[in-house]
């Protein structure tokens, strides 16, 4: 097992790329399948590298994905794009 500061990084490293993905706005995001598929690829990076944390940093819980419904639900703290 690599050391769990590997996977904070990985999972820093995608939050900052799908925030610069998705900066252009929710109209340019939904209307780009490859810049859908970065995006789409990292949440996958990022949800991969959290199942690799010590259990005890986890918490649970998920849902479906509906991108259009989903671009203004944020977790709290988290900024929003800039061009919406």
């Amino acid at each position: 097992m690599k050391d769990s500061r590997v996977y904070i990084i990985h999972i820093r490293d995608c939050i900052s790329r799908i925030e610069a993905y998705i900066a252009e706005g929710k109209t340019a995001f939904l209307g780009d399948v490859k810049t859908q598929d970065a995006v789409i690829r990292n949440l996958e990076i990022l949800c991969e590298s959290t199942q690799r944390l010590p259990e005890a940093w986890k918490v649970v819980g998920h849902g479906g994905v509906d991108l259009a419904a989903r671009w203004h639900r944020r977790p709290e703290g988290v900024k929003p794009a800039a061009a919406e």
